[in-house]
């Protein structure tokens, strides 16, 4: 277990001009970023013991969390 938070910038520097153009002009897209960031926040949290949470919880935000990610890299990918 990490308790590094995961930022999409450091996680696809690559992409920070396409994540930042996306986000300004696809709601969905902007909506996504901002979900991602709110369940990374929370996983951060509850790692560094800060919100402790049930085990089962915190896998459910991991996973919420990967498959923003996944939707986040589709979207920037097809963009």
């Amino acid at each position: 277990m990490s308790n590094t938070p995961h930022d999409l910038y450091e996680d696809f520097p690559q992409k920070a001009a396409a994540i930042h153009a996306l986000k300004a002009s696809n709601l969905h897209f902007a909506k996504m970023v901002d979900e991602y960031h709110e369940v990374n926040r929370a996983v951060h949290r509850a790692e560094t013991l800060v919100e402790p949470v049930t085990p089962e919880h915190e896998g459910q935000l991991r996973q919420k969390r990967m498959r923003l990610k996944d939707d986040i890299w589709r979207a920037l990918s097809a963009a």
